[in-house]
Formats: C-alpha cells, structure tokens, sequence
C-alpha cells in the first residue's frame, strides 16, 4: 500500500504543470493523453482509519491546473449528455486549464447548485465521466479526465477564497411553495423557486437540515460543515427553514394547500426506510439497519462521544451485508467506532459490486474485510439474545440476471460458522409510505415510489416529487435533475397562475372604468 503526501504531489505536478504550459498552445489531442491523470490526495490510511476527517483532501491548484489539460475539448460533448442536469463540462475545465478558477465556477453554478457535494459523492466515473474521450482512447474509465475531482476543486476553492455570493433572487410574487425534505432534491427545488421570488418553506422531519446527505454519508466522505455551508445560502437568501416537522404526522400533505394555502407543494422525502431479508436472527441484539447506524453515528453524533450521549453499541467484530456504497461507509464508520474486525460479506464478486471502485479501495486500505460469494443464511444469539455468529453460505456464480450480473447460485453443504457481535444490513432502502398512507389520492407504485409524469408531477394537482421518493435509491446529481425538473414546472405554473390573476385584475379595473 503506497501513500502519496499532498507536497509530493503538488511539487510533481507544479514541475509538470511548468513544463505543458510552455507549449500549451501547440498541444495535440495525443499530448493532453499523455499528460499523467492526477492522484487525489488522501489521508494516511493507517492515521485515518481513526479519525473522521475527510479521506480525500482534494486536487491542489497545480494538480487542478494540470488535470484539466487532459481535457481534449471534444466537438461531441459526451460528458454534458451523461450528466444529469447538463453542465457546461468542457467550459468549466477550460477555465481550470487556464487557471481561471473564478469563471469556472460561475458555469459550474449555471446548472449545480451543490458542485461542493456532488463533486465528494456522485459516481461520475458511471455517469459524466463514462464515455470521456481521453478513457477511451486509453482504454480505461478510470483515466478518464477527472470530473468530478475538478467540480470539487472549484466549489471549495471558491468558499476558501470566500467569493461565495448569493444567487439573485426576484421580487416577491406572493405565491407560496412547500418543500417537504431537504435532501438534494429538495434542495433544489427550494433555491430554483426562491429564486424565482416565491416565499418557499423547507419542511424537515429531523431536527438538522440535509436529509440523506447528512444522515446517510459519514463525514469522513461528505463534511458536515459543506452540508451547512449549503444551508446557510438557501437561508440567506429567505427560504424558511422548518425542522422537526414530519408531514404526514404533524401535518397532512392536503393540509399544506388547503389550509395553509400553499401554492405548490414538492415531496422530496427520499427511500430511507430500510430493507431487511427476512432471515433468522434479524431481531436480535445487535442487529441493525445501515440507516439506523449510520443515522447514529453522523446524525446523532456517536462518535463524538465526549460530547454526544448518542447510545451505540460498542462492537468488536462486525459483519455487514451488502456491496453498495452504504455498505462501504457502514463499514469504515464500524472501523472508526472502534471495531477490531470488520468483514463485508456479499455473495457476488468485487467486480459485480456496485460499490464505487474508489470506495472500495479506501475500505480495503483501512482493514475492512472482503469475504466475497458468500452471505449470512441466518444469525445467531446467544441466551440473552444478543448476537454471538453467523451462519454463512457459499456460493459460485452462474449465468446473468435481469441486472445483467452473474446470478450468484449456492454450494450446497457449504454452510459455516463466523463468530461475529454485530450485523449490519445493507442491501437497500424503500421508500417511506408515510405520506402515501395519509394521502390516499397520491399513487404510487408496488414498491411505494410516487408516480410522477415528465414534468415530476403527480396524480394530485399542484403537488410534484423528485428524488429517491420517485426513483428509488439513486445518485446525489440524479435526485438534483428531478429536482431542476420539479422546480421548473412548479415556476411554470404559479406563472401562468400570476398572469391570469393579473389580466383578472385588468379586467376588473377596466370595468370600473367603464362605470
């Protein structure tokens, strides 16, 4: 295991930097191929596993610099199709290239207003960064240019060089827009129709602001503090902010319009209840859900346990279920609470996990544990009930599923015991039926996602969904897309509804005339 300092990598990067500027302008496609793809800095893995500091540190302005001269420019923009809300891509990294870091982060902020966010989390390397022309011609997503490396590069070099201004926001209209969830979808829809000039309120059930972002991805990958940074804009710019709320309970979605008379109503409440698969043991001691561990730990502060009183269970060897990036941060927070083992088991292979290939990496080298084509056939207690093993099964793979992964096939006999104290399940989340349920006239499908048409609305006039609510759990930049779509609509419509009030007023004036 290598680990590269962030001074050695600056230092090798100014001296390449220095010596591609000075023929810049006469570099051919071929040269930017040849220029060497940066390494992110990262903190020691032996010092990190212990801490939850942020992991990657982010590119320096040389590594910035000489990473977005790998970008080839290409007529055909594929990584602006690939991405989910079309931003201006080969822009933005043009202006890195030059060193203009400034211009770069105002086309960046064009179409994402959490580039600080989706540049730590969203899988480019699946989406923007997929059909790159650099990683084709060098046959290798992973050298492709690094996207979303470089949108991180000028969010936190704009909030440390403290340029953050405002987006502007227009006139009040007296239209009202509610905004149920703060996750990134609502997120979205709350800056785009504040914006607008609507009075927009942002409805959450917890008492932080951030949703998922804030519960479900440890600091150590996604710092609280860009979380709050985020807030405090939409905040700033007059977006009420209202947490301890759950609507569903504490108030009826149809309460919303025909009591409160909101205007437009937004369901961005996210999949955040857990999936369990129904084996033996699952209701014991120690046994617990990603969200749930994951929600004590981040949200709830466990690990901060000179000041939090965030009750978790002190665990030695943990197993955790699944091969998804949940399972990975569920994994390496089990690792900084202080586990002395940690196993991921999951019954394919690496290579059909959907993990990110980054994080797995980053689980390995902070001694996680991989025990591939296996899984947990049941788990055990011991006479107080509390978790003591597994009983594990072995598998081999077979043909291809609907997913288009070897299907995993089991090895009869292959049972075995692996004495474990804690379980953490991670195979997924649904959607929380909560507001279905009080809201009888919302469809939804079998799996409880909210049926919306192209424009994110619903079967209830005025009210709109995006997000995981709607697609089931998805990406951080794919719930913003949903969000960019809701919140046009919603801005579309109380428009034409501010017309038609207004040309209703015309007409009563004139009439007075008349008279």
């Amino acid at each position: 295991m290598t680990h590269h300092s962030k001074d050695n990598l600056q230092a090798e990067a100014k001296v390449l930097l220095e010596a591609y500027l000075q023929k810049e302008d006469q570099l051919k496609a071929k040269d930017r191929t040849h220029i060497p793809s940066q390494i992110m800095p990262n903190q020691d893995p032996l010092i990190r596993r212990y801490n939850l500091e942020e992991v990657s540190l982010g590119f320096t302005a040389e590594q910035a610099q000489l990473e977005a001269m790998r970008c080839l420019q290409c007529i055909k923009k594929n990584c602006v199709l690939d991405c989910p809300v079309n931003i201006n891509i080969p822009g933005f990294i043009n202006h890195i290239a030059h060193g203009n870091f400034e211009e770069a982060i105002k086309i960046v902020k064009e179409t994402s207003l959490l580039p600080a966010i989706c540049g730590r989390v969203c899988p480019q390397e699946s989406q923007c960064q997929l059909h790159c022309a650099v990683g084709k011609a060098l046959k290798n997503v992973d050298q492709s240019v690094a996207i979303g490396r470089l949108e991180r590069f000028v969010a936190d070099w704009e909030r440390e060089s403290g340029r953050k201004v405002l987006p502007d926001v227009k006139p009040p209209t007296g239209k009202k827009v509610a905004v149920i969830g703060s996750g990134p979808a609502g997120l979205v829809v709350a800056a785009d129709c504040k914006r607008e000039g609507h009075h927009v309120t942002l409805f959450e059930a917890f008492h932080k602001m951030g949703g998922v972002l804030r519960y479900g991805i440890p600091e150590f990958r996604l710092p609280n503090s860009i979380i709050d940074e985020e807030i405090a804009t939409l905040n700033d710019m007059g977006v009420e902010l209202i947490t301890n709320f759950v609507v569903g309970r504490t108030r009826k979605l149809t309460d919303l319009i025909e009591k409160d008379k909101y205007d437009a109503v937004f369901i961005g409440t996210g999949a955040g209840l857990p999936i369990f698969s129904g084996i033996e043991g699952e209701n014991l001691v120690g046994v617990f859900s990603a969200n749930e561990y994951l929600t004590r730990a981040n949200l709830m502060r466990a690990y901060d346990k000179e000041h939090a009183d965030t009750p978790i269970f002190s665990s030695k060897i943990v197993a955790v279920l699944g091969g998804g990036n949940v399972a990975m941060d569920s994994a390496r927070m089990a690792k900084r609470m202080g586990a002395e083992t940690v196993y991921v088991i999951y019954r394919r292979t690496e290579n059909e996990m959907p993990a990110r290939k980054e994080e797995v990496l980053h689980a390995k080298e902070e001694g996680i544990e991989f025990r591939f084509l296996e899984n947990v056939k049941r788990i055990i207690g011991d006479n107080y009930s509390c978790v003591n093993s597994v009983e594990c099964l072995r598998y081999e793979l077979g043909d291809p599923d609907e997913s288009g992964r070897r299907k995993p096939v089991e090895i009869t006999g292959s049972e075995f015991i692996q004495e474990v104290d804690t379980v953490i399940v991670a195979i997924g989340n649904g959607s929380n039926p909560l507001i279905s349920q009080t809201t009888p006239q919302l469809k939804v499908n079998r799996k409880g996602n909210v049926l919306v048409d192209g424009t994110q609305k619903t079967s209830m006039d005025r009210v709109f969904a995006g997000g995981d609510i709607v697609l089931g759990a998805a990406t951080v930049i794919l719930a913003m897309g949903e969000g960019r779509k809701a919140a046009a609509a919603i801005n579309n419509m109380l428009l034409h509804d501010i017309q038609i009030e207004k040309a209703a007023l015309e007409e009563v004036c004139n009439n007075a005339l008349d008279i």
